[in-house]
């Protein structure tokens, strides 16, 4: 499942830099999520890095994006051919 940033966002650019498939980017009023291109970290860490960094708790599940760990792994090998 690819994870969305909610309204609770306060801005702080926290969660981008880790995100290892480059999904996050600012939006206005707050930063949003590709969910083409989420992969919840699987294949890269333990947890998802913007859950782990965030201060507010404001990325979570995305309902509309339900994935399998092996679809999450497909995509991340799609988006990372090489790695």
């Amino acid at each position: 499942m690819a994870l969305l940033i909610t309204e609770e966002c306060i801005n702080c650019a926290a969660c981008e830099p880790e995100c290892p498939n480059e999904a996050i980017h600012e939006d206005d009023p707050v930063y949003v999520i590709e969910p083409d291109l989420c992969t919840e970290c699987v294949g890269f860490h333990e947890e998802a890095q913007c859950a782990a960094v965030c201060p507010v708790d404001c990325c979570l599940p995305d309902p509309d994006h339900e994935e399998t760990e092996e679809q999450l792994l497909a995509k991340k090998d799609k988006i990372h051919p090489n790695g």
